[in-house]
């Protein structure tokens, strides 16, 4: 077989695996929204934990066996907070309810993702937004997309005209990374027009990668939060750096992504 056929399979198995994908965070989220509606009262972080735990383990348990029948020899990164690089070969990166402390509190602003990473190269993401029924999709080479229509970021060309927005890192965070933050979102108070913060980092690179918002970054954070949304917003056009404008990874400390017009005043901004 040629190179060229052996390229088109294996595009054409892909696209065929990221539909697949979508059908099963859309059943998980299906099952989620079922959980939906009520504050989950708590009086302390052990029972947070347990109240975060009975949804993951919901979502788990039509995720885990749906995505490892279709990639059997696929890892699978058991904690969505984990961050860094991953053994070589394939492994499925999941979240099963990326915002899940939203939903405990009867907020909107959540999801599901699935992204099959390859050789620490995100090569597919589904991203499901069961309270709007919405559906992101990206395949390497092949765009992004939302319920199939084509996404794109944003035109923008000046940092003052652009809505911006950042998530909190991690739960926990170190002192230093927490005080990074606050100075990030001090100094884009002052060159942005509107600056918006609030967790998860999923649903603000949903809206760089549809030209909703014009950039987003975060400091630390984990594989999980920032794979999808990274994906679709490359496939989408946008450009994915370090807050320094350096090529990101997983064992990046800090992530950026914006619209290609605004992207070198951004860092800029978060350099200062």
């Amino acid at each position: 077989m040629s190179e060229t056929l052996q390229t088109t399979d294996a595009a054409a198995s892909d696209a065929n695996l990221l539909a697949q994908t979508a059908i099963a965070v859309r059943a998980a989220g299906s099952a989620l929204r079922e959980r939906f509606g009520e504050v989950v009262r708590y009086q302390t972080r052990e029972e947070l934990m347990r109240a975060l735990a009975v949804n993951d383990d919901r979502a788990l348990d039509i995720l885990r066996p749906r995505l490892t029948g279709l990639r059997p020899d696929a890892g699978w990164v058991e904690d969505e907070l984990d961050g860094g690089a991953l053994p070589p070969g394939e492994w499925w990166v999941v979240d099963p309810a990326e915002g899940n402390v939203n939903h405990l509190h009867a907020l909107p602003e959540w999801a599901v993702t699935a992204t099959l990473v390859r050789d620490n190269q995100p090569v597919l993401t589904a991203v499901h937004l069961p309270l709007t029924g919405e559906t992101y999709t990206a395949l390497t080479g092949a765009g992004a997309h939302l319920d199939g229509r084509p996404l794109h970021v944003s035109p923008t060309a000046d940092l003052g005209l652009s809505i911006v927005a950042t998530s909190q890192a991690r739960p926990d965070e170190d002192e230093k990374v927490v005080r990074r933050v606050g100075s990030s979102i001090t100094a884009m108070l002052l060159d942005a027009l509107v600056v918006r913060t609030a967790v998860p980092a999923t649903l603000h690179l949903t809206n760089v990668a549809a030209g909703r918002i014009d950039a987003f970054w975060q400091f630390a954070g984990a594989r999980a939060d920032l794979l999808p949304g990274a994906l679709l917003v490359s496939e989408a056009g946008g450009q994915i750096s370090d807050a320094q404008g350096r090529p990101w990874t997983p064992q990046s400390e800090s992530f950026l992504a914006a619209a290609p017009g605004i992207h070198a005043q951004a860092v800029a901004t978060l350099s200062r």
